[in-house]
C-alpha cells in the first residue's frame, strides 16, 4: 500500500502542475502591438518602442490592438499586406520631411475590452519632419494617444477608452493554429501523465497479487 500511496501521491502532484501549465499558457495581454512592414507585405515585430525609432522615408509601419500570449505573436499582426506607395499615392513628397504609412489595425470584437466596439483598421500617410520617430508620425494621424505613467501606449485613436496592457483569462483571438499552440498542455504532458497512470496500475495490480 505505501507504493501505491506514493504513487498516487506523484499523479495528484503531476495532474496539478498540468493543470497550472494550461492556465500559464492561457494566459494573455490585451495591447497595442507595433510592427514594422517589409517588403511583399509581410510583419516583423519592432525590437523597440516607437519614441526610439526613426523611421526612413517610404517605411511602412503596423499597429494591432489584440490579445496576445507574447509580445512576436503571428496572429497578432496587422492583418492584411500593406504597401506605401497605395497607402501615400494621395500624399506628395515636401522637401525636407518624410513620409511614412501607418496601418491602424484596432482587432476584433473578440479582442476588444467589455462593452467597446473596435474602429474599422485604417491606413495613413504621416508625412512628417526628417528626424520624426514613429510615435511622432502615429500623433499626426491618429490623435488622441492614451499613455500611461511608464510610457506605454495605451489607446490609438482614443481606442480603447480605458485600461492598457491588462492580463486575461486567455488568448480570444481566432487564428487556429495559434490556439492549437498556446490553448492547452502539450502532446508530450499528456504522454506523461499516461505514464504516470500505468505505473499507478501497476502498482495496484503488484499490491493485489502480493495478499494472501
Amino acid at each position: 500500500m505505501r507504493a501505491l500511496t506514493g504513487v498516487l501521491v506523484v499523479v495528484a502532484a503531476f495532474l496539478g502542475l498540468v493543470a497550472g501549465a494550461a492556465q500559464a499558457q492561457a494566459a494573455g495581454y490585451r495591447y497595442w502591438s507595433y510592427w514594422l512592414g517589409a517588403r511583399g507585405g509581410t510583419w516583423t515585430y519592432a525590437q523597440t518602442g516607437p519614441a526610439m525609432h526613426t523611421p526612413k522615408d517610404g517605411t511602412v509601419e503596423g499597429w494591432r490592438f489584440a490579445v496576445s500570449k507574447d509580445a512576436a505573436d503571428k496572429a497578432a499582426q496587422p492583418r492584411g499586406t500593406a504597401d506605401f506607395a497605395t497607402i501615400c499615392a494621395a500624399t506628395p513628397a515636401r522637401e525636407g520631411m518624410k513620409r511614412v504609412a501607418l496601418v491602424i489595425d484596432a482587432g476584433t470584437t473578440a479582442d476588444a475590452p467589455g462593452g467597446e466596439a473596435p474602429p474599422e483598421q485604417r491606413t495613413a500617410c504621416a508625412r512628417v519632419a526628417k528626424n520624426a520617430s514613429s510615435a511622432d508620425a502615429l500623433a499626426t494621424v491618429a490623435r488622441p494617444l492614451r499613455y500611461d505613467s511608464a510610457g506605454i501606449l495605451c489607446a490609438i485613436a482614443g481606442y480603447p477608452a480605458a485600461g492598457c496592457g491588462e492580463q486575461v483569462s486567455g488568448t480570444t483571438h481566432t487564428n487556429a493554429s495559434a490556439k492549437r499552440k498556446s490553448g492547452g498542455p502539450s502532446v508530450g504532458v499528456y504522454a506523461g501523465v499516461a505514464a504516470v497512470v500505468v505505473l499507478a496500475g501497476a502498482a495496484v495490480w503488484q499490491t493485489r497479487r502480493r495478499r494472501p
